[in-house]
């Protein structure tokens, strides 16, 4: 199976709105996380609007500047999830949030792909220059907390995050 991580375009409009409409249905039903949120902070429908703002180009407002990779895969031509990398941490991302955003769509989960997203993920961070990455999870995304560990990922704490939910703060080396 071809997976590889892709810059969002016009090409594939249609399997972001797939994807999205699947994402907020499941979210609603079985009040699951919408991750990462970048990609769910503007609305798809305008989609001219929607490619320009998916990253944060400047830091503003507590935001550093990201990069947002859709996972492809190839062979059915289906998006699968996306990855919000931050370039660097401010305080705020340091506590809560880390360098990397990552989820898979509710159809596709359970099935290997977010620990892959990761992987490749950790390739694109490379490329940054960032040498360590922080990731974190609610305790209860048992799913996350394995794709993590499954890339590296070193447990550093848990702390109650701003909703109330255990988080875990893991750190991977990227070499």
């Amino acid at each position: 199976m071809g997976l590889r991580l892709i810059k969002l375009t016009k090409e594939y409009e249609k399997q972001l709105g797939e994807m999205i409409d699947e994402w907020k249905a499941d979210q609603e039903l079985n009040h699951t996380n919408r991750s990462p949120w970048a990609i769910f902070k503007n609305d798809y429908h305008d989609f001219d609007y929607y490619l320009e703002h998916l990253e944060v180009k400047t830091p503003a407002e507590g935001k550093v500047p990201d990069s947002v990779f859709f996972l492809l895969d190839e062979d059915r031509n289906r998006l699968l999830g996306a990855v919000n990398i931050r370039h660097y941490l401010n305080e705020a991302l340091l506590k809560e949030g880390g360098h990397i955003g990552d989820g898979i769509r509710p159809s596709e989960r359970r099935k290997g792909y977010a620990t892959e997203m990761i992987r490749l993920a950790l390739i694109e961070c490379r490329k940054l220059g960032i040498d360590r990455v922080l990731m974190t999870c609610e305790k209860n995304n048992i799913g996350s907390a394995k794709s993590i560990l499954k890339n590296g990922g070193v447990l550093e704490n848990e702390f109650v995050n701003s909703e109330g939910c255990v988080e875990q703060r893991y750190w991977i080396r990227v070499d």
